[in-house]
């Protein structure tokens, strides 16, 4: 049975492709729905499925960016992007190497990639060129901002409420509902969930480094791989270490 994994950050967009795709290929296996890259990039390693629908724009990481990273804890895994904008997902998809769905996702265009992937599962054919064609879209899909990126953030410590500069920040830490901002000096609780922050911090200096860390990477003084490919992260002002998981070491490999 062929197995897919969803990622999609709107429900209701996440839920109506699972319920076309039900209809459509009724024998494929969704196995993991995920509201996010990570999650996403994760569930991908764990399960190496067949194909993956991902959604370009998500906080945090891209559908762009889990297809980089599924590249190598996944490389067998055929991509379809999910996108309201054509425009980033035509040179690929003319080239053969991903296909790609444009929202809202019609049944006559989901059969005919249906019918795609399935021929590309059955052959086992895998795109050599699939790096340079994501670093290409990577280029034609970036957004302007549409806002500057996040600067200080107000967090709760005992009795207080500080006014923290998110460039002191060394990482955030998910804590159920809220965030721990870890800096130089210690801790502080921010009273909103790791995945608002995504879509709002600087990508540039702001990684996700597992499902519940984003690591500022101004704060990185080494990286340190093992043999089993998950690394370890040395920080400059802080004592412990932060586990990276596998899947996302591919983000270090030129640090």
């Amino acid at each position: 049975m062929t197995r897919a994994v969803i990622a999609e950050d709107e429900a209701l967009l996440r839920s109506a492709l699972s319920r076309l795709l039900a209809e459509t290929w009724p024998e494929l296996d969704v196995i993991a729905e995920c509201e996010d890259g990570a999650g996403a990039l994760e569930a991908i390693a764990d399960q190496q499925p067949e194909v993956a629908f991902l959604d370009i724009r998500m906080p945090g990481l891209s559908g762009l960016d889990v297809a980089a990273g599924a590249i190598e804890c996944s490389p067998r895994t055929q991509i379809v992007f999910t996108t309201a904008y054509d425009q980033y997902a035509i040179d690929a998809f003319e080239r053969g190497a991903v296909d790609y769905l444009l929202k809202p996702i019609g049944p006559e265009r989901l059969l005919a990639t249906v019918q795609r992937i399935k021929s590309r599962v059955a052959s086992g054919s895998v795109p050599s060129d699939l790096a340079q064609l994501l670093r290409e879209l990577a280029q034609a899909a970036a957004p302007a901002r549409a806002t500057t990126p996040l600067t200080w953030v107000t967090a709760s410590s005992g009795r207080e409420t500080r006014l923290i500069m998110v460039d002191d920040i060394a990482y955030f830490r998910a804590d159920n509902k809220y965030t721990v901002a870890m800096t130089a000096d210690g801790e502080a609780l921010l009273r909103k969930p790791i995945r608002e922050l995504l879509g709002v911090l600087d990508p540039a200096y702001f990684k996700q480094i597992h499902r519940s860390t984003i690591v500022n990477l101004k704060a990185i003084a080494a990286v340190i791989r093992d043999d089993s490919g998950k690394g370890t992260l040395r920080l400059k002002q802080r004592p412990e270490t932060l586990t990276v998981s596998q899947p996302f070491m591919t983000f270090f490999r030129n640090m």
